[in-house]
C-alpha cells in the first residue's frame, strides 16, 4: 500500500503512528507529499479531489482519504486489540477524543493563517482570537476531564484517540501554537509520557509548508 503523506501534517502523522502502534508500517510505502490551498499537486489531487492528504492507496489502486477513514480501514488489518472500541463507554471516549484532537487541529491551521501564512494586510485578528479561544478551552477540557495519566500513555496499548490527541498536541508544540503544559500538569505529564513511544519518536515533524 502507498500512503501518501506529509512530514508536517498532524492528519498524516496519526495515520502513520497508528500503522506502527499496529504492526503494519512495513507494509506502507510512505511518500512524501507537499500539498496546499495555494499550490496544486498534481499527483494528490489524482487520488483525492480535496487535494489533500493523507491519502491511502491499496494494492488494486483504490484510494481512501482522511485520516479518520485510513485509521478505520488499517484497524481491520492486524490482529491485536483494536485502536478503536467496538463498544459502549470506551467506543465513545475514543470517538470523542479523536473529534476533539481533528477540530484542535482545524483550529490551529486556521489561527495559523491569521498569524503567518496569509499576508498580513489580509490577516483578520478577531477570526485568529476565536480559533485561540477553541484551543484554550480544548486544553483545559483535556486538563479537567481528559480522563488519562502517564500509565496510560506508557501501556502497550493506546486507543485511536489518544493517538489523535497526542498527534495534535505535538503538532501544536510544532508550530509554537499557544502553550497547553503550562498550568496543566495532568495533560502534561500524559503527553510528556506519550512522546517516549516508539512510535512518536519514528514520526517526528519535520518542515514548513510551501505555498
Amino acid at each position: 500500500m502507498k500512503l501518501l503523506y506529509q512530514t508536517h501534517s498532524p492528519y498524516a502523522r496519526k495515520v502513520l503512528v497508528m500503522a506502527h502502534e499496529a504492526g503494519l508500517a512495513d507494509r506502507l510505502d510512505v511518500i512524501h507529499h507537499e500539498t496546499s490551498p495555494t499550490v496544486r499537486n498534481d499527483a494528490v489531487f489524482r487520488q483525492n479531489p480535496l487535494g489533500k492528504v493523507p491519502v491511502l492507496i491499496l494494492d488494486d489502486g483504490f484510494a481512501l482519504f482522511d485520516s479518520i477513514v485510513i485509521c478505520d480501514y488499517l484497524d481491520g488489518l492486524h490482529q491485536r486489540e483494536r485502536f478503536l472500541p467496538q463498544h459502549g463507554r470506551a467506543r465513545l471516549v475514543s470517538l470523542r477524543r479523536q473529534a476533539l484532537a481533528q477540530g484542535m487541529c482545524d483550529a490551529g491551521i486556521a489561527a495559523r493563517y491569521e498569524t503567518a501564512r496569509r499576508p498580513e494586510a489580509l490577516r483578520y485578528p478577531a477570526f485568529r482570537d476565536g480559533q485561540l479561544d477553541k484551543l484554550i478551552g480544548a486544553y483545559d477540557f483535556l486538563e479537567r476531564e481528559g480522563g488519562f495519566t502517564p500509565h496510560d500513555a506508557e501501556a502497550e496499548h493506546v486507543d485511536l484517540g489518544q493517538i489523535a490527541l497526542a498527534t495534535t498536541l505535538d503538532w501544536l508544540a510544532f508550530r509554537r501554537l499557544p502553550d497547553f503544559e503550562h498550568g496543566r500538569p495532568r495533560l502534561s505529564a500524559w503527553y510528556r509520557a506519550f512522546l517516549q513511544r516508539p512510535s512518536m519518536q519514528l514520526t517526528e515533524f519535520v518542515g514548513e509548508t510551501v505555498d
